[in-house]
């Protein structure tokens, strides 16, 4: 995290970090490394008031930390173990949609791919902001979520207010939107020359279930193989 100016607002309210308040956050990313240098970012920034109440490293440990945490805002990977960003959201919608105290979900990640923000902003997410960010900028944008406002990196906020600017607007990508969460990971992965033992055990998943996504994957592509599953996906950069 590095570049300033990262955040850009898409309901300029009145949030922010400062004047007393705190907010409680978990942290989800499947790298431990990373959790900690958001931690140290933020803890160095001149204002505080973000409280780290609990991390986790893939799907299940993140729906089970935010169960019991109930934090105010989650900052979310897109690309995680288990089904990625998308899954959290999913199984979060009830805490997400919550009356009184909801959990808001701003995605922190180092894509900026079109599939990746619409994605998790359709699941439910409240903003996305890439991994270039500093921390006084992460600190704001926490704020400003946990307060109801969008936030965007700025490069990001034009194509997802035109990808959302038409309620007659196309899929972003009508092949991909065939296909569920964890049949994209699959994909993904078989793309990457990952066997299927690897793909399994880095989703948490049996063989067998790893094989009938696959099975899924080509049938909804009416592709015969994964070699014309690999060229699919290399000709879409999802590898």
């Amino acid at each position: 995290m590095s570049e300033g100016n990262e955040v850009a607002g898409a309901a300029g309210g009145t949030g922010g970090a400062g004047g007393g308040r705190t907010v409680r956050v978990v942290l989800v990313d499947d790298h431990r490394m990373f959790r900690t240098g958001v931690q140290a970012e933020i803890g160095e920034t001149d204002r505080t008031g973000v409280e780290v109440v609990g991390e986790a490293a893939d799907v299940d440990q993140a729906v089970t930390v935010i169960t019991a945490t109930r934090p105010e805002v989650v900052l979310l990977d897109v690309h995680l173990p288990g089904g990625g960003g998308v899954e959290v959201l999913r199984r979060c919608a009830a805490l997400a949609a919550a009356p009184e105290q909801p959990v808001r979900f701003l995605a922190l990640s180092v894509s900026d791919a079109a599939e990746d923000v619409i994605g998790v902003i359709r699941g439910g997410a409240r903003g996305y902001v890439t991994k270039t960010i500093t921390g006084t900028d992460l600190v704001d944008a926490v704020f400003r979520v946990k307060d109801g406002d969008a936030v965007f990196s700025p490069r990001l906020a034009g194509f997802v207010l035109d990808a959302f600017a038409s309620t007659d607007a196309p899929p972003v990508d009508e092949d991909m939107d065939r296909l569920t969460q964890r049949e994209r990971e699959v994909l993904r992965l078989i793309a990457r020359g990952y066997a299927y033992k690897e793909i399994a055990k880095q989703l948490f998943i049996s063989v067998k279930t790893v094989e009938s996504h696959v099975s899924a994957v080509l049938r909804k592509l009416q592709l015969s193989n994964r070699h014309e599953l690999t060229r699919w996906a290399t000709a879409r950069r999802l590898v």
